[in-house]
């Protein structure tokens, strides 16, 4: 079992409900977000469960202070990259706030690039340790009402899947994590219908099983990551009639 788990985002319900999950007497739980008294309750809750906590609150925006924090830690068994946002197009088709789009652009992807590169020296010096970027199953194929969101999470996807590629030979495991969706504010707030919605508790539990084994993609739930994957895997002009009959197009169609 990993004993020292650095967990970004860790307000958020799937990091909230992942700190939970790996808290237990013996482990160390790095746990970062922004809202500090929603840390403060995760912490609490995790301590209860006999693990000690170290909470971080940190803009992770902010890439200096985000380095800074992750290079002073030293060697990790796991760090799990879930700080995320969302943004989508307006009710009528209006392009996303420029403004939301460059702030997602930074948290989703820019943001786990520098948290990753800060991570990997002390990895790389012990050889060993693992690492799991948080993508979505939106990473397959583009949403039309969530442009911006999808194309971040693909980004992930692929960056993770080359890092695992680069990495595997100096014993550093990556994995990519793609969930559907998982009962959250931010799953409320978007648009188009949320088939086989999970519980946080659920998608952490799940996530634990395929990062103990390894898994280079954890994807949840089935049958929703099957059909997503064919999407990337069929012609592009057919994925889109499909997604827009199943009710993912934009606002109102």
């Amino acid at each position: 079992m990993a004993e020292t788990v650095l967990i970004t985002g860790a307000t958020s319900a799937i990091g909230g409900a992942l700190a939970r999950e790996y808290a237990a007497p013996g482990v160390t739980l790095y746990l970062h977000g922004r809202n500090a008294e929603r840390l403060q309750e995760v912490a609490a809750a995790c301590q209860a469960q006999g693990a000690k906590v170290v909470t971080t609150l940190l803009d992770v925006r902010d890439f200096t202070a985000l380095r800074s924090w992750l290079t002073g830690l030293g060697p990790l068994d796991l760090v799990i990259i879930n700080a995320g946002m969302n943004t989508h197009i307006g009710p009528n088709g209006e392009p996303e706030p420029w403004e939301e789009v460059e702030a997602l652009l930074d948290v989703n992807l820019k943001a786990t690039m520098v948290a990753v590169q800060a991570v990997l020296p002390a990895m790389r010096a012990r050889g060993s340790g693992q690492i799991a970027l948080v993508s979505s199953l939106a990473g397959y194929f583009g949403l039309p009402v969530t442009p911006t969101y999808c194309a971040t999470k693909a980004g992930l996807k692929a960056y993770g899947e080359a890092l695992r590629g680069w990495l595997a030979p100096e014993g550093i495991r990556v994995n990519v994590v793609m969930p559907g969706y998982v009962k959250s504010p931010m799953c409320d707030d978007m648009p188009g219908p949320k088939p086989f919605l999970w519980s946080p508790e659920r998608a952490a539990k799940a996530i634990r099983r395929g990062l103990a084994r390894d898994k280079a993609r954890i994807s949840f739930p089935f049958p929703l990551n099957w059909g997503t994957w064919w999407l990337a895997v069929l012609p592009a002009g057919l994925s889109n009639r499909i997604v827009r009959w199943l009710g993912f197009g934009r606002h109102g169609d």
